[in-house]
């Protein structure tokens, strides 16, 4: 199976360079069949692509320990459903699974696109096949990258996988941010058609488009995942460390935000077109940064593999993509004129043009300072670290800034608003942030967490406006019951109300964060049937009492559980078990260093979170780290709030039917004139 899945992939590199050298060296355009072929050559690329995963699965699930990979991140005592994560677990794994997902998509990208843009799929292919052959290259000519290397001898048993990875949420996030990371490659290959073939008008935007929201849902919910991860598996407490490769995920996520909301203004007034195909570019090449970030070695975190000369294939490969992709996009500058100008900073397309501004301004702060250690030691010969305080600093006032456009976005009409428009569209969530305001005031919070409580109430009144009208409208004019109203608004116009329901998500996100600042965190040694009190933020005592410590054999570890009581005002919630972990192998020798699991109580208010720091042997006194952290709940409901939008706005069908508003706009140049009637677009 090695040397079937060797031959795979060599296969796909041959494929992937003849179908990409056919798309740029040939005259296709005037041979159908040449470009027909260089379109089969994704197909091709594919099915060595799953030959090859065939082969890897095949040595993980039989315990093939004579493949190197599968010594190093299996063993015969590891659970079946780890062996699934095993694949990607590894830089050898992961870097096969992106060349077959890619080439998945790419093939994907073939049959799904519309005939009407079937003059760009030769290039797409093209691109996607020569971008599928370099992974495949890193496999086959870097260093320690190829899954198929075979040891000298054959091991009784494999190492195992590590105990931070053997965790539910390590099944999904690193596929998901994989996901998120390929994808964007065909929003690229898209960009860089249009370029090639001069087809510059809003057509490479809307073959694209749903891939766009596609890489973007798979970010959103591999990052998330991965703060679920954080959260259960490292035992502090945080979703959000600043680490260098949380920070490369984000990198791309921000940007590809800027180009969803900016690429509406290219489609609604012909303007920012340069912006887009700049964003687009960037945002791909800032997947590759993170890979880059990931498999160098360069900047030391915990979620980064080992140091590795692999990490420098994505260097030059990062170079010399943006070098060329630029430079075609700088002999394209001309064919990019706008169509028209900002006429008034009181538009919505001013409101979406600060959006990108703001969020780009994250990526820069971010990217600066993920950078700066690298930049630092390169001049001064010292690893200086930018730490949590220099990102919050910065990015916490544009975060507000970025909370209040998604709130005033919605309210402004496009062109320019009038003062009568403006008037009536923010009397109810102006007020609605008022007494937000108001009352987080009376309460007791100050500063930051006061304005992003008043955001929240700003934005959600916002939404909570837009939908109330479509509903009432549906109702006075087709007779529909309120909830049938919903569904068909919803329905009939997915992309915008879609893109509604992910502001309450990030709504979510922004109030989950405020609790965050106020976690209690302490520090206790306790004998059995000791108590300690805790208070909580929300005004109540939490009590919890310490009944001991269990010691057990469990699947391939070996667990010490400290098992503790809990109440809350002097009302039992029940018991919560932290455990420290010591995995081994099948034949009982311990292997990596012993892991810990916390114990969790969790409702939406807050989460009583216990870490069982162990024993000291000879002792009955234990050791724990006990935390009361508010809200942290919502981050991952506004997980699920934000995937339910995104899949609503990309979910194909429903005509994208423009407002009475948009009507008037069109018609009479846009300049705010007022709606006599409820709005019927929606």
């Amino acid at each position: 199976m090695t040397l079937l899945g060797q031959f795979a992939l060599w296969a796909g590199f041959i494929l992937g360079l003849w179908s990409a050298g056919l798309a740029f060296l040939t005259r296709w355009q005037e041979r159908p069949d040449v470009a027909l072929t260089i379109r089969r050559g994704s197909y091709a690329v594919l099915v060595a692509m799953l030959v090859a995963a065939a082969a890897l699965w095949k040595g993980i699930f039989s315990h093939d320990f004579n493949i190197e990979y599968v010594a190093s991140y299996t063993s015969r005592n590891l659970p079946e459903y780890y062996l699934i994560s095993a694949f990607w677990a590894g830089q050898k794994g992961s870097l096969l699974f992106w060349a077959v997902v890619l080439a998945i998509f790419g093939a994907l990208a073939q049959w799904l696109t519309p005939p009407r843009f079937r003059d760009l799929l030769p290039y797409v292919a093209g691109i996607t096949n020569l971008v599928a052959a370099f992974f495949i290259s890193v496999m086959l000519f870097g260093e320690g990258g190829n899954p198929f290397e075979r040891l000298a001898f054959t091991p009784p048993d494999g190492r195992g996988l590590n105990p931070q990875l053997q965790n539910p949420g390590m099944i999904a996030h690193p596929p998901m941010l994989y996901l998120g990371y390929i994808s964007l490659t065909i929003p690229f290959a898209f960009a860089i058609a249009a370029l090639l073939a001069r087809k510059l008008d809003a057509g490479w935007i809307i073959a694209m488009r749903k891939w766009a929201i596609v890489s973007w849902i798979f970010l959103s919910v591999g990052i998330t995942i991965g703060m679920w991860w954080a959260y259960l598996e490292l035992g502090w407490g945080g979703v959000w460390a600043w680490d260098p490769v949380e920070n490369a995920s984000f990198h791309p996520w921000l940007t590809l935000t800027a180009f969803l909301h900016s690429v509406m203004i290219q489609e609604k007034r012909g303007m920012l077109k340069r912006w887009n195909m700049s964003l687009i570019i960037g945002t791909f090449l800032l997947s590759i940064f993170g890979t880059f970030i990931t498999r160098s070695g360069v900047i030391a975190s915990v979620h980064s593999f080992t140091q590795s000369s692999v990490g420098y294939f994505f260097l030059a490969f990062l170079l010399v993509t943006a070098i060329l992709s630029f430079t075609l996009l700088y002999t394209r500058w001309e064919s990019l004129t706008p169509d028209a100008t900002l006429e008034a900073v009181a538009s919505r397309e001013a409101a979406f043009l600060f959006n990108n501004l703001a969020l780009v301004g994250i990526a820069f702060s971010v990217l600066w300072g993920t950078l700066f250690p690298i930049i630092s030691e390169a001049v001064r010969g010292v690893k200086l670290t930018v730490g949590p305080p220099f990102f919050e600093r910065v990015n916490i006032p544009l975060g507000l800034f970025l909370l209040f456009l998604t709130g005033v976005g919605p309210l402004i009409a496009w062109r320019k608003a009038s003062a009568r428009n403006l008037q009536r569209q923010f009397i109810v969530p102006g007020a609605t942030f008022a007494l937000t305001l108001m009352a987080a005031a009376a309460f007791g919070l100050r500063g930051y967490t006061l304005m992003t409580i008043a955001l929240a109430g700003f934005v959600l009144a916002t939404i909570a406006q837009e939908f109330g009208r479509g509903i009432r409208a549906r109702m006075s004019m087709h007779g529909e019951n309120a909830v049938l109203a919903l569904g068909r608004l919803m329905a009939r116009n997915r992309r915008r109300y879609g893109g509604y329901i992910v502001h309450v998500g990030v709504v979510c996100y922004f109030v989950a964060a405020v609790g965050q600042g106020f976690k209690i965190k302490e520090s206790h040694e306790m004998v059995p049937g000791e108590s300690v009190t805790l208070a909580s933020p929300f005004g109540h005592e939490v009590t919890f009492t310490f009944l001991g410590v269990s010691q057990y054999a469990q699947l391939n570890r070996q667990v010490s559980a400290a098992t503790l009581e809990v109440s809350r005002g002097g009302t039992p919630l029940g018991t919560t078990v932290s455990e420290k972990r010591q995995h081994v192998d099948s034949f009982g020798q311990r292997t990596f260093e012993p892991s810990t699991e916390v114990g969790l109580i969790s409702n939406l208010q807050e989460d009583l979170y216990v870490v069982y720091a162990g024993t000291p042997d000879g002792t009955e006194r234990s050791r724990f780290e006990i935390s009361i952290i508010p809200l942290v709940n919502w981050f991952w409901i506004g997980g699920v709030i934000l995937l339910a939008g995104g899949l609503l706005a990309m979910w194909p069908g429903g005509p994208q039917i423009r407002t009475k508003r948009a009507v008037l706009d069109d018609a009479q140049a846009g300049y705010g004139v007022p709606l006599t009637g409820a709005e019927v677009g929606a």
